[in-house]
């Protein structure tokens, strides 16, 4: 529901995205998912989209009919340039190739040109399976590593300002920034802004998202 909401958001804001990786669970849903965005303040509308986000509904898996909360983690990290290096040991990597998979898996590459890239210290991992080649596959798998190891290094130089300013908060399961609720009323409420709207699908389908976007980064402004 989140990957299908910002995908339209950026189909409405005239946006490019690649989806690079998504893994599906065993029975329904999506596991995980990686998609870059193109366009004209992609990272600055977005970056604060990243936490932790709750969905509460009546499962539609659940034959007794009942609510169920769920949370997902959404992480937004810029794509750095070549003018920032990033030293990566190659003893550090766990670098493995594995067959591509369609949608539904109705499609199996003959070849194993889907790359998994694990970086060891951190236990930080990227696949990409979107590309045609191991090789580009491998490229742009790296290309995210270096991105992602680039925010750790930032997030804890902020983390250790904030200890030395006594403001470091938990960051956990009951931090959520948003609420996307459809059981027992819909409401939709960004626990940061305190902005919400009874327009569950507006959100959910990309139409009311700008909202919530602009509110944070007004707050963040002031």
């Amino acid at each position: 529901m989140l990957l299908r909401m910002y995908l339209r958001w950026c189909e409405k804001n005239n946006l490019e995205y690649e989806i690079i990786d998504k893994q599906t669970m065993e029975e329904a849903g999506i596991k995980s998912a990686t998609f870059i965005v193109k366009g004209d303040y992609a990272y600055g509308y977005l970056k604060g989209e990243t936490g932790i986000h709750r969905l509460v509904r009546i499962s539609p898996f659940d034959a007794n009919k009942k609510r169920h909360t769920s949370f997902a983690s959404v992480n937004v990290i810029p794509e750095i340039s070549d003018e920032i290096e990033i030293d990566i040991n190659e003893k550090d990597l766990r670098i493995e190739t594995f067959r591509a998979s369609g949608a539904g898996g109705q499609h199996v590459n003959k070849t194993e040109s889907a790359v998994r890239i694990t970086h060891l210290p951190t236990g930080i991992v990227v696949q990409c399976q979107n590309e045609r080649s191991q090789h580009r596959n491998r490229e742009v798998a790296m290309k995210i590593l270096k991105a992602r190891l680039y925010e750790l290094e930032k997030l804890e130089k902020e983390k250790e300002l904030q200890s030395l300013r006594g403001e470091l908060k938990d960051i956990g399961w009951g931090n959520q920034i948003r609420s996307y609720i459809l059981h027992p009323y819909r409401l939709v409420k960004d626990h940061r802004t305190n902005f919400e709207t009874g327009n569950v699908k507006a959100v959910l389908d990309g139409d009311l998202l700008g909202e919530f976007i602009k509110k944070y980064l007004f707050l963040r402004r002031n």
